[in-house]
């Protein structure tokens, strides 16, 4: 089932997700729904509270990047408790980074090329690892929904000043995407 995908302004993009417990009711329905809502909306990586739910789950799909990025053909794995353990700040890169949740708005956002993660897969299986490049970037934005946190969270002052009147948009409701959504409107 395609999911909506809620907008910058919806509360659940600011919780902190909860660890989902070994018991927890369809969680393989709910990841296979944000598959499904992941393909509809063309995007690379979601997490559980892009479509409501304050859960830690998070689905990547880097496969769609194979013709420019090979490592990556057939990489799609859904990841369940995921945490960030350690972040390696000896390089870090700057990219542009888009987001579905605050459709229409990307800017530029530097993070470490190399982070330590823990994560369970989708049997359940714990899987402790260091990640690196473009892998660690995605995994970095789609982590920090879990945390609370959009992209927009790191970028300067100014920028976040210039994008202001386009933030404001999103909160009333005032955007266009091809896929369905559930705005916050407010005024």
């Amino acid at each position: 089932m395609i999911l909506p995908i809620y907008i910058y302004g919806q509360n659940v993009l600011r919780k902190v997700a909860e660890d989902i417990p070994a018991d927890y009711p369809g969680l393989n329905e709910f990841v296979d729904n944000l598959w499904e809502t992941l393909a509809d909306s063309e995007g690379i990586g979601l997490a559980a509270p892009q479509v409501g739910k304050d859960v830690r789950v998070v689905v990547i799909d880097l496969d769609l990047l194979a013709e420019d990025m090979p490592e990556y053909k057939g990489f799609k794995k859904a990841f369940i408790n995921p945490h960030i353990l350690e972040y390696d700040e000896s390089e870090t890169d700057t990219m542009e980074e888009g987001c579905l949740s605050l459709p229409g708005i990307h800017e530029k956002v530097t993070r470490p090329t190399r982070i330590k993660v823990r994560y369970e897969d989708i049997d359940r299986q714990v899987h402790e690892e260091w990640v690196g490049g473009y892998l660690a970037r995605v995994m970095q934005h789609e982590f920090d929904h879990l945390e609370g946190k959009v992209f927009i969270d790191r970028i300067s002052p100014f920028r976040k000043t210039m994008i202001k009147s386009r933030l404001k948009a999103l909160l009333q409701g005032r955007y266009s995407c091809s896929y369905k959504t559930k705005a916050a409107l407010r005024k």
